[in-house]
């Protein structure tokens, strides 16, 4: 018997394989693969919660032309918050919670995906 080590989709597994002459018979054993423990999926991320606040977050590149409210602002979810311009393209960003809106850009500032807008 011989040890082998492979792997498969990621996971490694210790394998022993018989060399056997060429003019034997081998029979072939239909096995059932060995049962693997099945690992939980990842949690969902949590929001960008920062400093008791919700950030909210650059879908997408682009600059901004308007900002819909003003620093101190109450805002409900859904509200227009801002108008960023992508691919000439004006796109309403809404508010994704509750709260009083402090934006951490200006009206003509040039964004990347992910970049902070405001936080609620």
């Amino acid at each position: 018997m011989r040890k082998f080590k492979i792997t498969v989709d990621g996971q490694p597994y210790v394998v022993e394989v018989e060399e056997v002459a060429s003019d034997e018979v081998v029979e072939v054993v239909k096995q059932e693969p060995a049962k693997v423990a099945v690992k939980a999926p990842a949690p969902a991320p949590k929001a960008n919660v920062v400093n008791g606040g919700v950030k909210l977050l650059a879908p997408m590149p682009g600059t901004i032309l308007d900002l819909k409210f003003k620093d101190g602002d109450t805002v409900k979810k859904g509200d227009v918050v801002v108008i960023l311009e992508a691919m000439k393209m004006e796109n309403e960003v809404v508010a994704n919670a509750d709260g009083v809106i402090s934006y951490a850009v200006a009206k003509g500032a040039t964004v990347a995906t992910g970049d902070t807008i405001a936080t609620l």
